[in-house]
């Protein structure tokens, strides 16, 4: 299944893509995709022929694929590729970090260039939803607590992140800078995680081309090791890295300025486009 959330900010209602990618309404059988509701709410989904259901009119904005998140999980230099790029070595275990909640928005919103900012950098990344509380899970059971899986562009100031000392959360949380969907899309329909391709690109060019397969940690791994450290609640996201392309990379680095369009996607996952503006 391919579920949203579409309407106006912090009004979203839920929503299913039919096989002939028409939104549908789920509103009249269930309140939200989100948090500890996100497991029922999905499997009242499943339950529901997308057909029976009315059609939403027009081109609804769409929100974040799943609310309520109470942990935005992100893991460092997950691909060796962007680690040679940004000149880093490949950590021998994953690298932790968090985004602040606040940083998420839909996947077509404007995203805001911080004030101050001088680097402010795209990650297209796939992005882990678990659906069952994982809680020093061994790897063979894992992939029993993911719901699905969805977009996310780590959008990240790279001068806090990397030059204002301390860890990485200050350069990756401003507002705007967690796109998430369109879609979440279930487990079921994503039969490899580690198979899938994934481009971002802007203004028009082309500077991510990658893949899930060239991740140093995969999804098994990442859900199992993350819960040795912190008990994992339905609706928290794991954002896995990013593959090689992104502007710090550049010769010479190319950051965003207030009028640039990026566009990403990855591939059965659905696509993000979203203007850049000058935050007020």
């Amino acid at each position: 299944m391919k579920l949203l959330r579409f309407g106006p900010k912090g009004q979203e209602l839920p929503g299913i893509l039919d096989k002939a990618g028409k939104l549908r309404d789920l509103s009249g059988h269930l309140g939200d995709f989100a948090g500890a509701g996100l497991p029922a709410a999905i499997e009242t989904a499943r339950g529901i022929d997308p057909e029976s259901l009315p059609l939403v009119p027009g081109s609804p904005r769409l929100g974040p694929c799943v609310g309520g998140v109470g942990k935005f999980i992100c893991i460092g230099l997950n691909y060796s590729d962007h680690a040679a790029e940004s000149g880093m070595e490949v950590p021998p275990e994953p690298i932790l970090f968090f985004k602040a909640t606040s940083a998420i928005c839909g996947p077509n919103d404007d995203v805001e260039i911080p004030r101050n900012s001088a680097a402010t950098d795209w990650e297209v990344e796939l992005a882990v939803v678990i659906g069952k509380t994982a809680k020093y899970v061994p790897e063979a059971e894992a992939m029993d607590h993911v719901a699905g899986y969805c977009v996310v562009n780590d959008v990240s100031e790279r001068d806090f992140q990397i030059r204002r000392h301390g860890q990485w959360v200050k350069g990756k949380s401003a507002d705007t800078f967690g796109p998430m969907g369109p879609w979440l899309v279930t487990r079921d329909e994503v039969p490899d995680p580690q198979a899938l391709a994934m481009y971002l690109e802007v203004n028009g060019k082309r500077y991510q081309n990658g893949s899930t397969a060239t991740m140093v940690y995969g999804v098994r791994h990442l859900v199992s090791y993350i819960s040795q450290f912190m008990s994992l609640q339905p609706g928290d996201i794991i954002s896995t890295g990013t593959p090689p392309g992104v502007g710090m990379g550049q010769t010479p680095p190319v950051y965003l300025k207030p009028g640039d369009v990026m566009e990403l996607g990855i591939e059965g996952l659905g696509s993000q486009r979203q203007r850049t503006v000058a935050a007020a």
